[in-house]
């Protein structure tokens, strides 16, 4: 078992690094088929979608999927390919503590990244009209609680944000610069306006 955490944080270092040097296409994956096609494609990682997955299960990306299947589904990927695999880890199902569960979990599954969006639960697709965020500052709780959980100090925090599409451009580049003094590695301003902002 500490075999098989020092390759998981060997793997995220390495990740990291090449994340700092250079700009990388990182293609969405559903399961571990999909995931050795981007492998052998020579794609320098992959990405567990969660739009992706929930397609896959014929279901809407409204907050449908739980932890657990995304977890599950995680190690499926993780075991059959070397390449870094980020995650789509949705609002983090829940408050702070689901998040630092979520965290936990798929850090252990040997996610070398978790991405974490502030729309409210159940939440909707990012490119989906009717959208509702939560609070700033419980996003940015959010982070800090995903900060606490982690244990490999190179694990990659992604906040994303969908408040391009309800508050306004400016509005996201506020969330985006809270949620980076909060402690996330990168950001995501997600989805462009699906219809008048206001």
């Amino acid at each position: 078992m500490r075999e098989k955490r020092s390759v998981f944080q060997n793997r995220t270092q390495r990740f990291r690094a090449q994340l700092e040097r250079d700009t990388l296409a990182v293609p969405g994956v559903f399961n571990a088929f999909t995931a050795r096609l981007v492998e052998d494609a020579g794609f320098p990682a992959a990405y567990v979608s969660g739009a992706g997955l929930a397609a896959s299960r014929a279901l809407p990306d409204i907050g449908l999927l739980t932890m657990t299947e995304v977890v599950i589904e995680t190690r499926h990927i993780i075991q059959r390919i070397q390449i870094p695999v980020l995650v789509d880890a949705d609002t983090g199902f829940g408050d702070v503590h689901q998040v630092y569960r979520t965290v936990r979990e798929l850090e252990s599954a040997g996610a070398v990244g978790i991405q974490l969006e502030d729309q409210v639960s159940a939440k909707r697709c990012g490119h989906l009209p009717g959208k509702t965020l939560i609070d700033c500052e419980a996003m940015c709780q959010k982070i800090r609680s995903a900060r606490i959980a982690k244990q490999n100090p190179d694990l990659i925090i992604i906040a994303r944000t969908d408040a391009r599409s309800v508050e306004g451009l400016d509005g996201a580049i506020e969330r985006a610069r809270a949620y980076r003094a909060a402690g996330a590695d990168a950001i995501l301003i997600r989805s462009a306006p699906c219809g008048p902002i206001g």
